[in-house]
């Protein structure tokens, strides 16, 4: 078996399926695991999914956990997790599903400050059990690869699994964070609690969110909603939930597509993502501040984004320079920014008709208002 070296660990793979790829996520969560153990004194880890183990092992060492309790359903997998723990002193093996784990830990009230569910496909099944086995206070670090579901593109006769509708358009993977937010929002609910989202990652391949688990419920009206997308003009509009059946599009009257129910509120938490900026800084893990500092910037704006390509439509010439459109938004007096989820798109809160404007260089585009 070939070693691996990954911050501060080495480790081995053996037949474990790993991605090399898959750091950066794997350092948020170290980053976030290391900042509650900071705040709270202590942090006991549970992961369900473990593979190779690698994340269990970085969160004894790295993150500073008082115990780790690494499941992986894979028995044949058990000499190589040995063998990769054996540098940590507090921590358990087993090896069931993480469901059948989970359930466990909630019967006999073994409650974690930190789950970590690497789920492939989608997580819904042991989403109950997980919120369950977590402390008020704690954290679920959750996993999906589910992107039909939640873009949109399961063939019409099959229903969302997470319990909404979803249709294509050109946002659907920050709609996909937000309808995997939305039914951990109904899932806390129905156990008296609420979540409040630590940071929502789209990684271009997998759906990866941490949320933390409150006392009192996190959800309204104004927060978990819907969203409408109009394919004739190509703008967004939220729609709250009286409105519905009454939601044309406010630009050009079309009829609105609409996506939901979903969660409308912060994609990230701005406080908790500076927070873990500032120890990524101290650790000097360079790109995870600079993706942290982009979670910062796009935290609190609309709930969709605009592409470049959307933007430019039936404008002559090469695709604009994001940042410079951002700065002219930015100079018009509106909220703009990059966001992570796609390398050539922004969110602001400007309408597509302002972008195209100030695009275009039109006289009343600097109008705030227009």
């Amino acid at each position: 078996m070939g070693g691996h070296q990954e911050g501060a660990v080495s480790f081995q793979v053996g037949g474990a399926f790993f991605r090399p790829q898959g750091r950066l996520v794997r350092d948020l969560g170290v980053v976030a695991a290391a900042l509650h153990r900071q705040q709270w004194g202590s942090l006991r880890v549970l992961e369900g999914m473990a593979g190779c183990g690698v994340r269990s092992l970085r969160y004894a060492l790295e993150s500073g956990a008082n115990f780790v309790w690494c499941n992986e359903g894979n028995p044949d997998l058990a000499p190589v997790i040995g063998e990769n723990l054996r540098p940590v002193t507090q921590y358990r093996i087993s090896h069931e599903p993480a469901r059948r784990l989970l359930a466990r830990c909630v019967a006999e009230q073994d409650y974690y400050d930190f789950v970590d569910l690497d789920a492939f496909g989608d997580p819904l099944g042991e989403l109950p059990y997980a919120l369950g086995a977590m402390q008020l206070g704690g954290w679920l670090y959750l996993t999906s690869t589910d992107g039909r579901s939640l873009t949109g593109h399961l063939p019409p006769e099959q229903l969302n699994p997470f319990g909404g509708i979803a249709r294509v358009h050109p946002a659907g993977h920050e709609q996909g964070l937000r309808i995997l937010l939305g039914a951990l929002q109904r899932q806390a609910a129905s156990l008296g609690h609420g979540i409040r989202p630590g940071f929502a990652y789209f990684t271009g391949e997998t759906y990866r969110i941490l949320v933390q688990l409150t006392q009192r419920r996190q959800f309204n009206p104004k927060t978990y909603g819907w969203l409408g997308y109009c394919h004739h003009c190509g703008d967004y509009a939220v729609i709250p939930w009286r409105r519905l059946g009454r939601c044309p599009c406010p630009h050009d009257g079309k009829p609105l597509t609409l996506t939901g129910p979903m969660w409308l509120g912060n994609l990230h938490d701005p406080l908790w993502v500076e927070q873990m900026g500032a120890l990524a800084t101290a650790w000097q893990w360079r790109d995870v501040v600079q993706l942290l500092a982009g979670f910062a910037a796009e935290a609190t704006l609309p709930p969709y984004f605009y592409t470049l390509r959307a933007i430019a439509q039936g404008i002559k010439g090469d695709l604009p320079r994001r940042s410079h459109l951002i700065a002219q938004l930015q100079a018009a007096g509106y909220a703009a920014t990059a966001t992570h989820i796609n390398p050539e798109a922004i969110k602001t809160t400007a309408s597509l008709r302002v972008c195209r404007a100030l695009l275009s260089n039109l006289p009343n585009a600097q109008n705030p208002h227009f």
